[in-house]
């Protein structure tokens, strides 16, 4: 053939598996056509039968020949097909200046060597490691979860009765087949868009502000984006609602930690003394976003419910993780945290607040709610907010745009994931996009 392989370069078989390749996709060896068996591929190439054995292989696996019994190796029609032309769906746009719209945390907020230790100190459990996760949570941190929830919100609750899981979907994926007899959900509003999205995949009717619903899910600690905080006697008033119609209340207890101006108030799974309520929570804002960790208390009914099927389901927040957020909070460290973020955001929020105040002036409204990390900027502007938001972001400026008027349009401003002194370098940009 007067090819030439050398050892020296990639491996052996590589080269003649290119080879092969390129002379199909040449259509050089047309569809159908038969290999040179192994024995006279091997003498012509001067190379082993081991070494075109395993190019054939790979040219096998990738799809290139395909293997008849007692037959040898054919060329399949690889070649005519049209291949998909790899589009990426995002344009070139500039890096992210100042973030306005993010969830994320603060950079200054987390004690990154802390966690790696309990990280390194949890790989260290081999052990233990051995094994998959147990489907509903290792059974140390349910127990160490029952007793820290217990003592914060006064959610009286068996480990038994918690599922662990990696963020709030993969839990509603395990929830919402326990509850097929039940048809509609209602939500605060539509910006509730993972829990929303998960109802309806499993076939729900999905409705907003409508407490008359089978399912009635609210975040108590975070009504609005910007942080309002439902006051006791509607939590009451929502138990006793959803006790005398059968509804069943979804709790997620999402910035409860981050409850700046009033005292903090019961959850609703307590008024309702643990009956008819599914409480959620998670860690993402006390740690990091990264770290995948929430957990859902069910009641009684729905406990036994899941008791049944659980083996069923995998786990899907790492065991690792697990094991080290169980030491962490065991050694107080989660309760240290959260007194320090809510100090952290309390003040940056306020800053953000007068930056805010100061730039934009009389011709804007700004609300704040009792909790949260964000506010709501209402400013005077006659262009879609699809057109702020790309202009915006053309100039490293990322906005979240919350309600749009005729001559006005509201903005969620979170002061979590910028630092201090750019809000006034990142209000001035925002106002000069909004002219």
């Amino acid at each position: 053939m007067g090819l030439s392989f050398h050892s020296n370069k990639e491996s052996l078989y590589l080269q003649v598996y290119d080879h092969y390749k390129n002379l199909i996709m040449e259509h050089r060896l047309p569809a159908g056509s038969r290999m040179p068996s192994l024995r006279k591929c091997a003498a012509e190439l001067k190379l082993s039968r081991t070494t075109i054995e395993n190019a054939y292989l790979q040219l096998a696996a990738d799809g290139y020949i395909i293997a008849r019994a007692q037959s040898g190796y054919y060329v399949t029609d690889i070649a005519a097909q049209d291949p998909v032309s790899p589009v990426s769906r995002h344009s070139n746009l500039p890096p992210v200046k100042y973030d306005f719209a993010s969830n994320g945390v603060d950079h200054e907020s987390f004690r990154f060597d802390l966690w790696q230790r309990y990280l390194k100190s949890s790989l260290r459990q081999s052990e233990r490691l051995l094994s998959y996760g147990e489907p509903q949570g290792e059974a140390d941190l349910r127990q160490v979860l029952a007793d820290y929830i217990r003592q914060r919100r006064n959610v009286n609750c068996s480990a038994d009765d918690i599922v662990i899981g990696a963020g709030m979907q993969s839990l509603l994926n395990i929830l919402c087949p326990l509850i097929r007899d039940k048809k509609t959900v209602s939500f605060p509003n539509a910006s509730f868009v993972q829990g929303s999205t998960i109802f309806a995949d499993y076939g729900f009717d999905v409705r907003y502000r409508n407490k008359d619903c089978d399912v009635i899910y609210v975040s108590p600690a975070h009504m609005t984006k910007w942080g309002e905080i439902m006051p006791v006697s509607r939590r009451m008033e929502l138990v006793h609602h959803a006790s005398e119609n059968g509804s069943l209340i979804i709790e997620d207890d999402y910035e409860n930690e981050f409850v700046y101006f009033q005292r903090p108030t019961p959850s609703l799974f307590n008024l309702a003394g643990g009956h008819g309520v599914v409480y959620i929570g998670s860690f993402s804002r006390l740690l990091l976003p990264s770290i995948r960790l929430s957990f859902m208390v069910l009641p009684p009914s729905l406990s036994r419910q899941y008791a049944a099927v659980a083996e069923r389901y995998s786990q899907t927040a790492s065991k690792v993780e697990q094991i080290a957020l169980c030491q962490f909070i065991r050694d107080g460290h989660l309760t240290s945290q959260t007194k320090k973020l809510k100090k952290l955001y309390a003040q940056k929020l306020k800053e953000l607040k007068n930056v805010v105040q100061n730039i934009f002036g009389e011709n804007c409204t700004i609300q704040t709610g009792a909790a949260g990390t964000s506010l709501a900027l209402t400013v005077p502007y006659t262009r879609t907010g699809l057109e702020l938001k790309k202009e915006a972001r053309m100039n490293g400026l990322s906005i979240l745009i919350l309600e749009e008027s005729a001559d006005t349009i509201t903005l969620l401003l979170s002061c979590s994931s910028i630092a201090t002194d750019e809000f006034e370098p990142a209000c001035r940009l925002l106002k000069s996009n909004l002219i």
